[in-house]
């Protein structure tokens, strides 16, 4: 299972990479191995607002369908349209192409909610 060093994550299994001001996100290595072989991801239009916690869309595998939950709270100005068509990349490059959304964050103060590598690995087992 790879646990990138270099980003946060939630318990909900997503990851995020802070730059500056702007949040991209996706799923861990571990939720995609989960969920097995994804076949749709239902995510928000630009410019739309995301709640830290709360609910941003939908990734549907074979087997089952899992809610995506907003690691930051700020606006998403940026939205992954390659998933549209190729939803298998977030299995093949969860952490790389398979981004879903960017967000540009409104409350930085709301990292210190986020998972350090360590504390996902100890999660996740």
């Amino acid at each position: 299972m790879n646990i990138p060093d270099n980003l946060l994550y939630t318990n909900e299994h997503e990851w995020v990479k802070v730059e500056g001001d702007v949040a991209t996100v996706g799923i861990t290595d571990y939720a995609q191995g989960e969920l097995g072989d994804i076949v749709f991801v239902d995510l928000p239009q630009k410019d739309s607002e995301a709640k830290q916690m709360k609910p941003f869309g939908t990734i549907e595998a074979v087997k089952t369908v899992s809610d995506l939950y907003a690691p930051l709270t700020g606006k998403i100005i940026e939205v992954n349209a390659k998933l549209a068509e190729q939803p298998e990349v977030i299995n093949r490059d969860c952490y790389g192409e398979g981004w879903l959304i960017k967000i540009e964050l409104s409350a930085n103060a709301e990292i210190e909610n986020l998972l350090s590598p360590a504390d996902y690995k100890a999660r996740v087992g």
